[in-house]
């Protein structure tokens, strides 16, 4: 039995009307395992989405051209931070998370090291286990982890919706 092919899956930079979007996509994502730990407060979750938001630095991740997910790389002064990667549980388990991440991975310099925060009991945490990523601290509710090395093999991204391109906000 051979794999299905990975579909097209295509990033193209964040516009300011993804915020509500990207707040929906984390309730389906990230509810029913916060809700357990913590419980779940929508006002709280979208807050924490519209104060982390950053257009510039955020990506929707689309596949077949439908928006299946996002992901947010932001500069915090000698590091990068990863942050609100959510993908859609129908497209979980394809590959196309692996894809995302080796292509965000390979934009980081190599000399700059790369963290990020996730959830206690988290299938993620493999993933990022996989490309490098080791647990620095671990709360009870997040663990945060730290990578020092760039990525590999990228998807497609749509350069015509970067920010001060022509297409942005297109």
């Amino acid at each position: 039995m051979t794999a299905a092919p990975l579909p097209d899956v295509v990033l193209r930079y964040a516009v300011p009307d993804d915020v509500d979007r990207i707040a929906a996509l984390k309730e389906r994502v990230l509810r029913g395992d916060l809700e357990p730990l913590v419980g779940w407060d929508q006002e709280r979750s979208r807050a924490r989405v519209v104060e982390h938001f950053s257009p510039a630095h955020t990506r929707m991740i689309l596949v077949d051209g439908d928006v299946a997910g996002t992901i947010t790389v932001r500069p915090d002064g000698d590091e990068f931070w990863l942050e609100m990667f959510y993908l859609d549980e129908r497209h979980q388990g394809r590959g196309i998370g692996s894809a995302v991440l080796r292509t965000v991975l390979a934009e980081v310099p190599t000399e700059r090291a790369l963290r990020l925060q996730v959830l206690v009991g988290s299938a993620a945490r493999r993933l990022y286990e996989r490309y490098g990523f080791v647990a620095e601290h671990d709360d009870g509710i997040d663990i945060w982890m730290r990578r020092r090395s760039g990525g590999s093999r990228p998807v497609a991204v749509d350069e015509r919706s970067a920010p001060g391109s022509a297409r942005e906000g297109a």
